[in-house]
């Protein structure tokens, strides 16, 4: 029993040394661990390129402040990021499918298929085929088919038909969108994609689906095709007229191009040398164009004020009158539903500021500013960067501008125009 006694003492001597260098061990591994935390948190510090590459900012500082990091910094997770989603796929796909698939096919089907899902119905992606054509557009002169396009969430469609062009010999009527070019129903057909296709077309032909709705804002419709030649138009962009009666100058603007300004002031001048004094411009089915132009217009006929206020992230801008107008006679504008864009800032800036009435049907809506961003593995999207505001601040988009009178327009003759005429010409004083 002694010999088994201290056999069995010598045994539990073992195991509590064997305890306590296990313990030991462990406090040494924590040690050690900490140590290694320690170095790579300055490790990582350093390398803001790594850093940015685990979703994190290049200024590391709020990532220590808890309580600073969870109110600045957007932690970017698959509950929040589309990008981290189509990793999270890509990754298992790369490890466990046997499939594979075109890069830049893929990456268009998801950005086409992004673009549908926003709220912006103008954000697109362009290819790099299809950007290169854009950019080269406007370098180019304007070949075309007779028609006049604006566009509506999105899409191109038909706001005036030039007289005897082959888009008329060939039934098109405004209202009509474009739903494909030579065959090609891969995209919704943008105002600007329409030109592009037409401008590069100029002595050939092209073949253009269109759909026919009922009504501005109605899906579906009758859909036709058209073999249309393009060629060269030189349809005036400003067009006068003079009532000797009422001794009124009317001033018809297609669109706003890179000198609409000057040729309404010409215009302007022209009309009150042969004796007008009163005038009606006329902004119906005009599609917009450059906004610069639009406060330039506006400048004729408004000694001073806000012409439009310009929303984008960083927060709003006015734009303001010159403060050198060329005539303070009396003023009447004639909108209708295809007004739209950088045109309406001019109805809303003339309304707003008593400078003019406004006579017709409210205004297309049109009040958002889209751009192009280049994209650095090819191609580009297209987004909306800004919102237009009435002077007063009330939004242009989606809402339009309501006239002073509303009047429908007649199908025997231009009821619109001849009302315009009758209250500017009221308003002309006795000399």
């Amino acid at each position: 029993m002694g010999e088994r006694g201290n056999n069995q003492r010598t045994a539990a001597r073992t195991r509590k040394r064997r305890a306590r260098s296990y313990r030991l061990i462990r406090v040494f591994l924590v040690v050690i661990l900490a140590c290694i935390a320690f170095a790579a948190g300055f490790f990582v510090r350093g390398e803001s390129a790594f850093l940015q590459s685990l979703g994190f900012p290049s200024n590391i500082t709020g990532i220590v402040q808890s309580d600073v990091t969870e109110q600045n910094v957007a932690k970017k997770d698959v509950y929040n990021s589309i990008s981290m989603r189509v990793a999270e796929v890509e990754d298992v796909l790369a490890d466990d499918s046997l499939d594979t698939y075109n890069l830049d096919a893929v990456t268009e089907g998801t950005l086409q298929a992004f673009g549908a899902a926003s709220d912006d119905p103008y954000l697109r992606y362009y290819s790099a085929d299809r950007y290169n054509a854009l950019l080269n557009t406007q370098d180019e002169g304007y070949a075309g088919i007779g028609v006049l396009f604006s566009e509506y969430n999105g899409q191109a469609y038909v706001v005036d038909v030039f007289e005897n062009s082959p888009a008329q010999l060939e039934g098109v009527k405004e209202g009509d969108f474009v739903v494909s070019i030579n065959g090609d129903r891969s995209q919704t057909w943008s105002r600007s994609e329409v030109a592009a296709v037409l401008s590069q077309s100029q002595g050939s032909t092209v073949v253009i689906t269109w759909r026919r709705p009922e009504s501005l804002e109605a899906e579906g419709g009758t859909e036709f095709t058209t073999t249309l030649e393009c060629a060269e138009y030189n349809e005036a962009n400003v067009t006068t007229e003079y009532n000797s009666d009422r001794r009124v100058g009317y001033v018809k603007l297609k669109q706003l191009t890179q000198n609409s300004a000057e040729l309404v002031q010409t215009a302007l001048r022209d009309l009150q040398g042969q004796g007008a004094r009163a005038f009606v411009l006329d902004l119906r089915d005009n599609p917009g164009g450059y906004l610069s132009q639009a406060v330039d217009l506006a400048s004729l006929f408004m000694s001073s004020g806000t012409v439009v206020e310009i929303e984008t992230v960083d927060g709003k801008t006015a734009k303001a009158a010159s403060g050198q107008p060329v005539t303070d006679l009396p003023l009447v504008v004639i909108t209708n539903k295809n007004t739209a864009a950088a045109a309406e800032v001019v109805a809303a800036a003339l309304k707003e500021s008593q400078r003019a009435t406004l006579v017709g049907v409210t205004t297309l809506g049109k009040g958002s500013v889209q751009v192009l961003h280049e994209l650095t593995f090819g191609g580009a999207m297209r987004y909306t960067a800004a919102y237009y505001l009435t002077p007063e601040g009330h939004a242009i988009d989606q809402v339009g501008v309501t006239p002073t009178v509303s009047l429908d327009n007649s199908e025997s003759g231009d009821a619109q125009k001849d009302y315009a005429v009758g209250v500017a010409g009221s308003r002309v004083t006795a000399e």
